[in-house]
């Protein structure tokens, strides 16, 4: 079996769902002729024609419009924005009419839209293309959150999305697009949403984390492990909503926990994941939650990126400060 990349797993679940289903419609800028900016649509408009993927002008508010009035109207679109960054003149729609369209028609109306974007640091972009903004969207009440970490995860939960009844923001972490590859079946199995996955078993220490920070976490693992503390990691993959049993059970095993991410510190979703552990999980701690993160600053460019991002001796400094509790 051919072992392919993210981006290239992305693709081949767009592929295989717009086969399977002919109410399955891509639109976005550049999705059509050129394939997306990052390559994720080559190949959909020679197979399924222009009809159904759609080349739109440069308006993020009107890629997110159209979006929600063809998922009212039974179709099931899915919206590329060519980075999260790009979104934002997009919110309108997503937050006043996506997120609210089953609750506003009573469950007349649902709203069956994936809106992809890449997002997050590391590819040394200029501002507003290295954003990672997920806890903006993890807010909204009527909004899925997904975020895949890997080739294989990235085909599972992209079928599931597009398959879901309601809208799913579908985040892709650029800097992993082309990292690592792996064999992915084309065989239209989805994942599940709303469910975090073990990717290492552990009993001293569980290390939560979603998207590109999964690699450094993992990194950070396999070095604990040769200094004699096994770490769980748990790659959260569904934002939200928040899956914490996952969590909260790897947490009543080790007592210990650090939560990952690149996204600016105040008000992250780690933030969430803590408090619920203290909510939930209190007399399971052994050492206060710590959180490794970005920096509640514009990501930085150039250079200084690689300082913004969390890396392994981060990571490591996190969980040896942890460990001094017994």
């Amino acid at each position: 079996m051919k072992e392919i990349t993210l981006i290239e797993a992305v693709n081949q679940a767009l592929h295989y769902e717009m086969a399977r289903d002919e109410d399955v419609v891509v639109l976005g800028e550049d999705v059509g002729i050129n394939g997306g900016v990052f390559r994720a649509t080559v190949g959909l408009n020679e197979k399924f024609g222009k009809d159904r993927v759609i080349d739109t002008p440069l308006s993020e508010q009107m890629i997110s419009g159209m979006a929600v009035g063809m998922a009212a109207q039974g179709l099931k679109p899915v919206a590329e924005f060519q980075f999260l960054g790009f979104i934002y003149p997009g919110f309108d729609q997503i937050i006043n009419h996506a997120s609210r369209l089953r609750n506003r028609t009573r469950g007349r109306l649902h709203c069956p839209v994936v809106y992809r974007a890449p997002y997050g640091a590391g590819i040394h972009a200029p501002e507003h293309h290295s954003e990672s903004t997920e806890a903006l969207f993890a807010h909204i009440p009527g909004l899925r959150v997904v975020i895949p970490s890997s080739p294989a995860r990235a085909y599972g939960l992209m079928l599931a999305s597009i398959r879901n009844p309601d809208p799913v923001i579908f985040l892709e972490p650029k800097r992993i697009y082309r990292m690592h590859k792996q064999p992915v079946p084309d065989n239209g199995e989805a994942l599940p949403l709303d469910r975090s996955f073990i990717l290492r078993e552990g009993s001293d220490i569980t290390l939560v984390s979603w998207g590109a920070m999964i690699h450094e976490t993992l990194l950070s693992a396999k070095k604990l492990s040769t200094e004699g503390v096994e770490a769980e990691v748990i790659d959260l993959a569904t934002v939200k909503p928040l899956e914490m049993g996952t969590i909260l059970n790897s947490v009543e095993k080790t007592g210990r926990c650090v939560i990952i991410h690149e996204a600016a510190r105040t008000c992250g979703v780690g933030a969430e994941i803590a408090a619920q552990i203290a909510e939930k999980g209190l007399m399971s701690l052994l050492a206060p939650v710590k959180r490794v993160t970005g920096f509640d600053v514009v990501v930085p460019y150039l250079q200084l990126e690689k300082y913004h991002l969390p890396n392994v001796d981060r990571i490591l400094n996190a969980v040896d400060s942890i460990m001094e509790y017994v």
